[in-house]
């Protein structure tokens, strides 16, 4: 049986009442509170302090503040009046159905906030899917203006082209037009020096007049001729070496070297893979272009779509570390602790070896799955994992203060809270 609280203290006003409840040494995470607008129960095993208010208050702006060894309630009035005494006398069959009915109206309570919640959430989501619906919508039709202006401009030039081809087929005509003609007028003069018993007097034959333009078109007749094969050669090629700043015994080169070799695997990884998923589009079977879109989701608050970009790009490539991490992050803000802690798992085994270029996304991951570990209570793999973060990056304060406070916690001087 419980021991009911007797050392309790009040105070009032004509709007407000103050109750101040020794919780006698027990920690704030095992107070349980029960209020309504004619009840108010605290429990905090082996001790309770239950009272049947003298007159109805406010509970929707009651306000509880439980913390240094005391729980300490403010309990607006409904009526401006001041109270004889704070608690009524009840019978104990009427204590029964207060305590039931209080019980009732906080269960409904609660069905009412979570109806609130899941409404607010669905309105959200619905909101979320019209935005990128009408994203999407205009990335759409700015591609198709762009498609549209491409091809009016193509079909601008090949209409040049085309005045252009016909303007020099017609003087390439004009050209042997009067060539033809020239040719028959010299081919008459020597038939009429060549007839027999005839007696002429020889003059030199007057060669037609021609322009400047048909002597240049004949000249340039004359002169070209087919061009020869061209000669082989070689050319020489000299690639600049990679330098590294450090020294030999502490270079870090052939670390550099692995990690470039597993990027360039994981580039051959996905172009292997695009021939299995013929049905995408030509934009879905790229890894960065789905990393993006998943990238969007999560600033949008669409968990499950980001999500479910990531999957699709891991199937792609399973071979780039941000997919796994960035899922994990998902994962965390969707609850699904074991997920983001393997997801964070798999990124870390991708992230090797360990150099200046993927610090920051080692950080990234041992971070997501210290905090998957915290949330399960598993603090000191959550700890390992936040003391691995802290020697990539020892001067991140946010960081240390949260390493701290899980130190704290397993040790045993803080509420896991």
């Amino acid at each position: 049986m419980p021991l009911t609280v007797e050392d309790y203290t009040w105070t009032q006003t004509e709007t407000t009442v103050y109750i101040s409840i020794p919780l006698k040494g027990v920690k704030t995470s095992k107070v349980d509170v029960l209020c309504t607008d004619e009840y108010l129960k605290v429990s905090f095993a082996p001790f309770l302090f239950e009272a049947f208010l003298f007159q109805p208050i406010d509970d929707d702006k009651s306000v509880a503040r439980i913390g240094n060894g005391a729980a300490v309630f403010t309990l607006p009035k409904k009526e401006g009046v001041l109270w004889e005494r704070l608690c009524r006398s009840v019978e104990k069959d009427k204590q029964r159905e207060s305590r039931e009915e209080a019980i009732l109206k906080t269960q409904k309570k609660h069905a009412e906030k979570s109806q609130a919640k899941a409404t607010k959430a669905q309105l959200e989501k619905k909101f979320t899917l019209e935005t990128m619906m009408k994203l999407e919508e205009d990335e759409r039709k700015s591609i198709q203006r762009m498609k549209d202006e491409e091809c009016a401009k193509a079909t601008a030039e090949l209409e040049v082209w085309k005045e252009k081809q016909r303007k020099t087929e017609e003087e390439e005509e004009e050209i042997r037009r009067r060539t033809r003609g020239l040719t028959m007028h010299n081919s008459k003069h020597i038939h009429q020096r060549q007839q027999p018993d005839e007696t002429y007097t020889l003059r030199p034959v007057q060669q037609p007049c021609r322009t400047r333009g048909e002597m240049s078109t004949r000249a340039q007749a004359r002169c070209v001729e087919p061009a020869g094969p061209r000669e082989s050669g070689c050319i020489k090629i000299n690639f600049t070496p990679r330098v590294f700043p450090t020294a030999l015994r502490e270079s870090r080169m052939h670390e550099e070297e692995e990690w470039l070799m597993k990027q360039a695997e994981a580039r051959r990884a996905a172009n292997a893979d695009l021939a299995q998923l013929e049905d995408l589009k030509e934009e879905e079977r790229n890894p960065d272009w789905l990393k993006n879109k998943g990238d969007t989701f999560f600033r949008l608050g669409n968990y499950q779509a980001a999500v479910n970009a990531y999957d699709l790009a891991i199937r792609l490539n399973r071979a780039i570390p941000a997919l796994f991490s960035n899922r994990a992050a998902c994962h965390l803000k969707m609850r699904n602790l074991h997920k983001a802690v393997e997801d964070s798992s798999r990124a870390l085994e991708l992230l090797t070896p360990a150099v200046a270029d993927n610090a920051a996304a080692r950080v990234k991951a041992h971070v997501r799955r210290g905090t998957a570990f915290c949330e399960l209570e598993l603090f000191v793999e959550g700890l390992q994992d936040y003391q691995a973060a802290l020697r990539i990056d020892p001067h991140n304060q946010a960081l240390q203060a949260d390493a701290s406070k899980i130190c704290e916690i397993v040790q045993g001087t803080a509420p896991s809270s």
